[in-house]
């Protein structure tokens, strides 16, 4: 049987999913396999309607909730609305972040230079921006230096943690419109990256996964966790660094601390 997904948690009322990177949320072209909403409607069966609280980028993995009731979807999107969601990102960048920790304060608009029409950039007359980073590690492979760092986006913009990591001079490792080469994205739309394009990228996808979702959900705080995959793990050395603590999940630069 076709695996549809992780299931990180399920009731009556939710269903959380571990979203796998190269997964778009909501379908464009492709059978009943090639979005998460669609595989979310073989998986409840005709009897439920889905509706998906939080969405994230076709190539970033990780949290997304999905509620099984209108009534129920607008009781979770007024607590996204109101800023009562905290979500926690892990990254691998290039380079070695110099700083510990810190936060990016840059205001976002859209990128009226560039060749594509979806992105946007860091430009004074944007709107406000701000996102709190965490080193968690520094290595080397293949001769090139990145860090592992944990992200916690303050405001909710666009790309946001993407564009903030590229201004801080660190783009996240594969991403192909925010990463060494935007061309790398319409290129990779066409399908015609060519293998040295793809040593260039280094992984196959943009190296960005939402840990973490935590809020109060009817008096209760809950948080919501997601491994990221293998190849994020095998990439940064840390295939048995992520845990659960009860209901968090850390790394062993976490423990330590």
């Amino acid at each position: 049987m076709h695996k549809l997904f992780e299931v990180i948690f399920e009731d009556d009322d939710l269903l959380v999913i571990n979203k796998p990177a190269g997964l778009v949320c909501h379908p464009t072209k492709g059978d009943e396999y090639s979005s998460l909403i669609s595989r979310t409607r073989l998986y409840l069966g005709p009897e439920k309607t889905p509706y998906m609280v939080n969405r994230l980028d076709r190539e970033t993995s990780g949290v997304v909730m999905v509620a099984k009731s209108s009534e129920f979807a607008g009781l979770l999107g007024k607590l996204w609305e109101n800023r009562a969601v905290i979500k926690i990102y892990r990254a691998l960048v290039h380079g070695h972040v110099e700083q510990e920790s810190g936060v990016i304060e840059a205001p976002l608009g859209k990128d009226e230079t560039s060749i594509t029409h979806i992105k946007d950039c860091v430009r004074t007359d944007g709107v406000s921006a701000r996102t709190e980073y965490f080193v968690e590690g520094r290595f080397e492979r293949d001769g090139q230096k990145y860090s592992s760092v944990r992200v916690q986006p303050l405001t909710g913009r666009k790309h946001q943690i993407r564009i903030h990591l590229q201004y801080l001079g660190h783009p996240i490792v594969g991403d192909k419109l925010y990463g060494l080469n935007e061309g790398f994205y319409l290129a990779f739309v066409k399908n015609c990256l060519t293998p040295e394009d793809w040593r260039t990228l280094v992984l196959p996808w943009q190296a960005l996964h939402a840990a973490e979702v935590r809020l109060v959900l009817r008096g209760e705080q809950r948080i919501f966790c997601a491994k990221p995959e293998v190849w994020f793990q095998n990439f940064s050395g840390s295939e048995n660094d992520f845990y659960l603590v009860g209901q968090r999940l850390i790394t062993r630069h976490d423990a330590n601390t």
